[in-house]
């Protein structure tokens, strides 16, 4: 940030920032419930397709004549069912990785999304969800309060209640987990219904900014949330990480692409960019354990 702003003198300018949020609110509400899956050594490859069929969801219903609160409920409850059906088929259907559910309900999100839009988007939406991608309050967009709204939710309920503890014992150690009689399944089921939920939470502020539900919202999203989570330090091994850090990677991504933006980088060159960050930042996570890991047997030597 410090060199983009000695580049381009409009990085820092409160326009841009305000701007830079904005674009990356629904990556970060997503990538909070990415976290928790990847907390329990998962991954969600749905939540764009969800976020897709959440936001056509909520055109349908917004055209047929439902209320704001309406549209609002019927996005996340939609969000929520796809992200039940992924962690109840991933874990009472015993499949060997949630990989498999995901992607197989990325596909058939997409189709439906597609199939009840009639393959466009859907403009319109009430007035409460158009606000979201106003500046609001202080020069930033409405967007960003539900940004903090959802991490303080979050942050309460993975720090202040044992349901959070549990999350992070199954990660870290699924077998000891079960063994010490916390109910691992449900607890995994929970991490990607809260996933769904983002995502349909994502949808709403999505169609906030754009007046339109679309199937075609979220393409890459499962690659940007991901990005986000490893970015910001989080662990594809499970058990260790923080919601800030899936915030600080979203917000890395927004500073990466807006600066390639300012300095008239190609839109293709964007994504190996960003595939490049991937890969440092997971090779650096496998690094960090496997010190750890050299440090521990140490310590254990000298005690010995």
């Amino acid at each position: 940030m410090i060199v983009l702003s000695f580049l381009s003198p409009v990085f820092l300018t409160p326009r841009n920032v305000s701007n830079i949020l904005a674009q990356t609110a629904v990556i970060t509400v997503v990538a909070m419930g990415q976290h928790l899956v990847i907390l329990t050594r998962g991954v969600d490859l749905s939540v764009g397709s969800n976020l897709a069929l959440a936001s056509v969801v909520g055109a349908l219903l917004f055209q047929a004549g439902g209320s704001a609160i309406a549209v609002i409920v019927a996005m996340i409850v939609s969000g929520a069912v796809v992200g039940a059906v992924n962690g109840l088929f991933y874990v009472f259907g015993r499949l060997p990785h949630p990989f498999i559910i995901t992607l197989a309900t990325l596909s058939i999100c997409k189709g439906i999304a597609l199939q009840l839009a009639d393959g466009r988007a859907i403009p319109g939406m009430p007035e409460a969800i158009r606000v979201l991608g106003r500046n609001a309050v202080w020069g930033l967009p409405g967007s960003v309060f539900v940004v903090i709204g959802v991490g303080l939710l979050l942050l309460v309920l993975t720090r202040t209640i044992v349901w959070g503890r549990w999350i992070y014992a199954v990660g870290g150690r699924p077998e000891a987990a079960m063994a010490m009689g916390i109910p691992v399944n449900w607890v995994l089921v929970s991490t990607y219904v809260i996933s769904g939920t983002c995502a349909g939470i994502g949808a709403v502020i999505l169609a906030g900014r754009t007046d339109a539900g679309s199937p075609l919202f979220g393409n890459l999203l499962e690659l940007d949330t991901i990005a986000a989570v490893i970015i910001g330090g989080a662990s594809f091994l499970g058990g260790r990480g923080h919601l800030g850090h899936a915030v600080i990677g979203a917000i890395m991504i927004g500073v990466i692409r807006n600066a390639l933006n300012l300095l008239n980088v190609d839109i293709f060159f964007q994504l190996i960019v960003i595939g490049v960050v991937i890969v440092i930042a997971v090779e650096s996570d496998v690094l960090r354990n496997y010190l750890e890991g050299r440090v521990r047997v140490a310590q254990a030597g000298r005690a010995r």
